[in-house]
């Protein structure tokens, strides 16, 4: 992309180059248990272009029908956590851990030297929709654990709140229930808003990782009014004043120190949005 091109799609913060990630576009599949998009390779969607970002090796967008689930199976070396947008998923794992998840919930898996799990759908009436997202950790070797953290939607309402951020940083403890950030072995930082019409909310890039000029970004906006294939539609977002996502699109970002991402609900309804931050 040229920097013409780019400044065009970032009028207010010239330098952030933006690559937008149109829904159409995603990998995915109907299984008829399952809806799932993804952002990067996996499964049987594989794209050269789209292996990972950073530490960001997934971005799944499931939704699991009433009384289903991914059956038991195994993870070594990578970090996963789930964001439950709607309906009840029963995450259990060989670490004995067992729970109901609902709206508002992160669960966080640190796989390390290697756990088994499942992520079920209980309910028999009512479908899940939950973000699968993995991080590759900076640290092989570690020993598994289990988190758990809450935000409701009054919390995220008009701003940019960080529900998972690296361990040893500010604010983040490493409990298995708290309060604060879910603690990740990454260098992969998530942050959530629910973004009335009209409001708008900023990232600042943090400085780069040593020898880099840059951080990397990437906004997805969740698909809170229905699963759709076809071009994003319902809710509707302005980046840094030039290029506008609706649900199920994202956009990769890259920006140097003090660089933003502004993100603004040029919408009629509440719009649903992630940010990520990364080396």
């Amino acid at each position: 992309m040229s920097s013409t091109a780019s400044a065009a799609l970032s009028p207010l913060y010239p330098n952030v180059k933006l690559v937008p990630r149109p829904n159409t576009e995603r990998g995915g599949a109907d299984h008829g248990w399952l809806k799932t998009f993804h952002t990067f390779s996996f499964a049987s969607y594989w794209d050269p272009r789209y292996m990972s970002f950073g530490n960001l090796r997934v971005i799944n967008e499931d939704r699991v029908e009433p009384s289903e689930g991914f059956g038991t199976h195994g993870h070594r070396e990578m970090e996963i956590f789930s964001y439950v947008v709607s309906g009840e998923l029963e995450h259990k794992d060989s670490m004995g851990n067992l729970e109901i998840l609902k709206r508002g919930d992160i669960q966080l898996t640190s796989a390390g030297t290697g756990i088994r799990h499942s992520e079920y759908n209980r309910n028999a009436k009512s479908m899940v929709h939950f973000l699968q997202i993995w991080a590759e950790p900076h640290t092989r070797g570690l020993q598994p654990k289990y988190f758990t953290r809450h935000f409701t939607d009054e919390e995220k309402t008009d701003k940019l709140v960080t529900v998972v951020a690296p361990v040893g940083g500010e604010g983040v403890k490493d409990e298995r229930e708290g309060s604060g950030p879910a603690p990740v072995q990454s260098n992969v930082t998530l942050k959530a808003t629910i973004l009335s019409p009209g409001k708008s909310v900023e990232h600042i890039f943090p400085s780069p990782a040593s020898g880099e000029t840059q951080r990397k970004g990437y906004v997805h906006v969740i698909q809170t009014s229905g699963y759709n294939t076809d071009a994003a539609k319902g809710n509707r977002v302005r980046v840094n004043g030039g290029l506008e996502l609706s649900e199920g699109d994202g956009a990769f970002a890259w920006g140097a120190f003090g660089d933003k991402l502004e993100i603004e609900n040029v919408g009629t309804t509440p719009a649903e949005v992630l940010v990520f931050d990364m080396d």
